[in-house]
């Protein structure tokens, strides 16, 4: 039997030498591009470098405070909501069980419209409870409030700087630290705008408080009807 065997023919391209200069020059180029990237200049420069992790730590400080304000901000709000809505469910019970305390009976009908202030002081007490812890928490809130405004302006202010320093890479003064010139900027704008911000503050608390004045000559007028 006669047995074949496959010719394998290698082939041999050629490279000029013009193709191979090029080839060298865009391999230098690259290289030295890479070379003079911020961010390498950064890593060979030991103050740059301290530098840029001290900045990313701080960085990463302020989103753990953010996010743990936030969270605390959701809490109080809930907090409020509870308090709101029992306020409402006391005063529902209270009218409900006064208006069904009603007794066709001319005698005892004259004693509770004399003793009328009783239920009404005692609804008053507890209206003034649950205002004042309200108020507790709505001074909580504006305060954890205004810490994190001021932390997200810090925060703003820190990745600029991150990023500038990114980009200009070993050229950065290292002198340069992050300056909030926007709070100075907003403060102004709240001592200007500050009757309207403390009304807003303390809306829910004049909403309760009034509430509260309507309620206590309504339970008179419910019991002397």
């Amino acid at each position: 039997m006669a047995e074949t065997k496959d010719a394998h023919v290698v082939v041999e391209i050629p490279v000029d030498e013009e193709h191979q200069q090029k080839l060298i020059s865009a391999m230098s180029t690259t290289s030295s591009a890479i070379q003079h990237h911020p961010l390498m200049e950064i890593s060979q420069s030991p103050g740059h470098l301290l530098l840029l992790k001290l900045w990313q730590r701080e960085e990463d400080l302020f989103g753990r405070k953010i996010a743990i304000k936030e969270a605390r901000l959701d809490n109080i709000r809930k907090e409020i909501f509870q308090l709101c809505c029992f306020y409402f469910i006391f005063h529902g019970l209270f009218l409900t069980i006064s208006f069904t305390s009603y007794n066709s009976d001319e005698n005892q009908h004259r004693n509770m419209c004399h003793r009328w202030w009783i239920p009404s002081v005692l609804s008053m007490c507890t209206s003034l409870v649950v205002v004042f812890l309200v108020q507790m928490k709505l001074f909580r809130y504006w305060k954890v409030t205004n810490q994190l405004q001021r932390e997200k302006n810090d925060n703003r202010t820190l990745t600029r700087c991150i990023q500038e320093l990114r980009m200009k890479g070993a050229s950065f003064d290292l002198s340069k630290e992050p300056q909030n010139g926007k709070r100075m900027k907003s403060s102004s704008v709240e001592i200007k705008w500050k009757p309207l911000s403390s009304l807003s503050q303390y809306l829910i608390t004049l909403c309760l408080v009034c509430f509260a004045g309507l309620i206590f000559p309504t339970s008179r007028f419910i019991l002397c009807a």
